[in-house]
């Protein structure tokens, strides 16, 4: 796997990325302390509207304070069914106050108007996977195609003593209608744990994800920290391909064209289009945990 960076835009009014999904041609970009869906032209990367989720009197200084935060981590675009296509934003749940989540159809008539979800049963499902005594701090969602239907993958970070990088995979339909309160048998959780690469002995998190045809890109970050919600020195970057069925990542480094290691902490990946066979341009987007946010043009090779 080869991951070269071709370009870097600087996103201004954008506050720490954490998420980005392209839809034709647009990109949709969440921040985990912004209280906007982000839009911009997927190629110009330029801003061309945002739909507001959270009410301006919540926000301090074009951010969202930390204690009251959702920390949108989790941005996938699907197809809900009886409604049409959308965006599904999740919180982390490293909190209560995360446990929040919107459903923003991309269809009329409810094109652009954002549905608020309570997420707090669907996290209670999860946490008795987790290793003990660690806490649940998803930083990715996406879907897949299975032979028994489609599957939300949700990406836990695996920061902190004990934690492990873990996907865990829910049937879609089941789980949507879980989100809205349904009647119905509670959705099965499956779940793997992976092994993630290093830098300087400091294992990478999950922290973005994004399907495109029937292969699951992934992105990693590695952090000075063993703390599974503060944050730590950021040491670098991975961009990789994830067969969950199989318990593989195909990873690589995210580097310069003159390969030099990109230093900054990927939060998001999305492919904007197939370049030839196993090589993929894609958009990922940066955070360096002071409000600033990049997107990056990134060349992938696989194999």
């Amino acid at each position: 796997m080869q991951a070269l960076i071709r370009s870097e835009t600087a996103l201004p009014n954008l506050p720490s990325a954490s998420g980005i999904e392209v839809v034709d041609d647009t990109a949709y970009i969440i921040g985990d302390d912004a209280p906007y869906l982000y839009q911009l032209d997927a190629n110009r990367l330029t801003a061309t509207g945002r739909i507001q989720l959270l009410p301006p009197a919540e926000v301090i200084n074009g951010r969202l304070p930390k204690p009251t935060k959702p920390d949108l981590e989790c941005l996938a675009h699907l197809v809900w069914p009886g409604q049409g296509p959308g965006l599904l934003l999740l919180g982390s749940g490293s909190l209560p106050t995360r446990e929040r989540g919107w459903w923003v159809p991309l269809a009329a008539p409810a094109a652009g108007q954002p549905e608020p979800l309570n997420l707090s049963a669907l996290y209670t499902l999860l946490r008795p996977h987790l290793p003990p005594g660690t806490v649940l701090n998803l930083e990715a969602a996406t879907v897949a195609p299975t032979g028994s239907g489609p599957v939300l993958l949700l990406f836990q970070r695996g920061i902190g003593a004990g934690a492990a990088a873990q996907v865990f995979q829910l049937p879609m339909e089941p789980t949507l209608a879980y989100l809205r309160g349904a009647q119905q048998p509670v959705p099965p959780v499956r779940v793997r744990a992976f092994g993630l690469p290093n830098i300087g002995g400091k294992l990478a998190g999950f922290s973005g994800a994004s399907a495109f045809g029937s292969r699951v890109f992934v992105s990693a970050s590695v952090e000075d920290t063993l703390d599974p919600v503060l944050d730590g020195a950021v040491l670098g970057s991975f961009v990789g391909i994830v067969d969950v069925a199989a318990g593989r990542v195909d990873f690589a480094p995210l580097t310069w064209a003159d390969g030099r290691p990109f230093a900054g902490k990927v939060e998001g990946v999305a492919v904007r289009r197939k370049l030839g066979e196993k090589h993929w341009e894609a958009l990922l987007v940066t955070d360096d945990d002071a409000g600033g946010s990049t997107a990056l043009v990134v060349e992938l090779r696989q194999g």
